[in-house]
């Protein structure tokens, strides 16, 4: 095996040649380091790489295996963590400057099932200010470029995650999504990114935990790496009031490509109503939906009215990053971006009735949905509604699609990820062809509310149908391989 051989193996695989003593937890953290190293110039997806405390670990790892030790779930694999969830002892910043030396004394709920599991942290990945926006750039760190194009976004606000997985620097990530922050750089960089429902994985960190809408996510390559990533995260626990009660669930069996989608209702929509696609992605749906009735399902298409809801999202979800960093703001005013700055000022428009308003709104929607999945097992529609954005992208600039200009990037590129934050209901991202320009295009799948695993199987089938897990980023984009 190469040197890089380890980094282009799945955590499942890796999990497999590990327990057979034929893999070494170091020989693998050791190809992972070094990737991440030499690949980090071009694709500046990292904040902090954590080498010494990694090679530690997989010491540690290698030693508990020899001696005999029972093997942990996820024993000697790497993981990365988004630079906004809390590691400890590991500087954790937010992606903005006044944290740059923020070093948290605890690790997210999250992040120490993953520690107890027996992964080892490589690295924090890099997110735009707080997770705040689709692209990741910070005045922190710079940009982060595409894994199958340097001229390219590698979306946001999980850029950073979604690109240590494409590249191979390590397999699996912890990532975050408050309005598609996990799908939206999976479709960019054509990974596996799943919102699961509301309080299947705790979050620990969030301040409004029953109003939440914010989720601690896992990204991977493959859909079987997210179910063991989901097996190590998923359980309740005291600190979110969603996550108290939910029976345990078994993941990685749920999750096997097992059976078809025979007795399967899918609703399907290209587009939201006044929205628009790129004939590349509508191909790839159209290909994707084949695939999907060749499995068996029943295809029903579904109105694409009522989904617009990026200004319901916005008034809650501006108000509570208002209430969060106003004060940050007015006295870090000059370490901050534009964009950030301009975010929180427009959430002073917004006012208690108006965001009351919003949340009666989000009830409405949840109902909606709910009232979809009586009478269907899950809904299907694009990621988002055109590859990666180019590198320089402005949140507040114009967005374009098969050479029509429109002006808001939030509604006209991602119109279908804001609305399952706010429903709760389990929404992934899988990779489901590529367009005219070379790079990924997502497909998204929305299941029941808390059938994570019914979903993955699903996607599980889809994945293995689609047979697409042989390509990687190469020449044509940043020099990978």
């Amino acid at each position: 095996m190469s040197d890089d051989g380890p980094c282009f193996l799945s955590a499942t695989d890796l999990r497999r040649h590990i327990g057979r003593k034929e893999i070494s937890p170091l020989d693998v953290t050791r190809a992972v380091l070094a990737r991440a190293e030499r690949l980090q110039p071009e694709l500046n997806c990292f904040i902090t790489l954590c080498a010494d405390e990694a090679l530690a670990q997989a010491k540690s790892a290698e030693r508990r295996i020899m001696s005999g030790d029972s093997i942990r779930i996820l024993e000697g694999i790497p993981f990365t963590v988004k630079d906004i969830v809390n590691t400890k002892d590991v500087r954790t910043t937010f992606g903005a400057i006044p944290y740059r030396d923020n070093i948290p004394d605890h690790d997210a709920v999250a992040v120490a099932r993953l520690r107890a599991a027996g992964a080892i942290l490589v690295g924090k990945t890099t997110t735009p200010e707080f997770g705040t926006k689709c692209l990741t750039d910070s005045p922190l760190f710079g940009r982060t470029r595409n894994a199958w194009s340097s001229e390219r976004s590698s979306g946001g606000s999980s850029g950073g995650a979604a690109v240590a997985v494409a590249s191979g620097i390590a397999p699996l990530a912890v990532a975050t999504d408050g309005g598609g922050s996990t799908r939206i750089p999976a479709a960019c960089n054509g990974v596996v990114g799943l919102k699961q429902s509301n309080g299947v994985i705790p979050h620990s960190q969030v301040q409004d935990a029953f109003g939440n809408q914010t989720y601690v996510t896992p990204m991977t390559r493959t859909v079987a790496d997210t179910a063991l990533m989901m097996q190590a995260m998923a359980g309740e626990d005291a600190s979110d009031p969603w996550s108290i009660g939910i029976p345990a669930t078994d993941f990685i069996g749920g999750a096997l490509p097992c059976g078809d989608l025979s007795g399967k209702k899918i609703l399907f929509c290209l587009t939201s109503t006044g929205r628009k696609v790129s004939a590349d992605v509508a191909a790839a749906f159209s290909a994707s939906l084949k695939t999907l009735k060749a499995l068996g399902a029943e295809l029903e298409e579904m109105p694409g009215d009522g989904f617009d809801v990026e200004p319901i999202w916005r008034a809650i979800n501006h108000t509570v990053w208002r209430t969060r960093f106003e004060r940050l703001a007015a006295e870090h005013r000059d370490e901050l971006s534009k964009t950030f700055l301009k975010q929180l000022a427009l959430a002073q428009k917004v006012s208690g009735v108006d965001y009351q308003q919003a949340m009666f709104d989000r009830t409405i929607l949840f109902r909606r949905v709910q009232s979809l999945l009586q009478s269907a097992d899950l809904l299907v529609m694009p990621t988002i509604s055109r590859t990666a954005l180019p590198i320089g992208q402005d949140l507040f600039g114009t967005i374009e699609i098969d050479g029509e200009v429109f002006g808001d990037v939030r509604p006209n590129w991602f119109p279908w990820t804001i609305p399952f934050n706010m429903t709760g209901h389990p929404a992934v991202s899988i990779p489901c062809g590529f367009g005219i320009d070379g790079l990924p295009i997502g497909l998204q799948l929305v299941g029941r509310f808390r059938g994570d695993a019914e979903l993955l199987r699903v996607c599980a089938l889809f994945e293995a149908a689609q047979n697409s897990l042989g390509r990687w980023p190469g020449e044509a984009g940043v020099g990978l391989g």
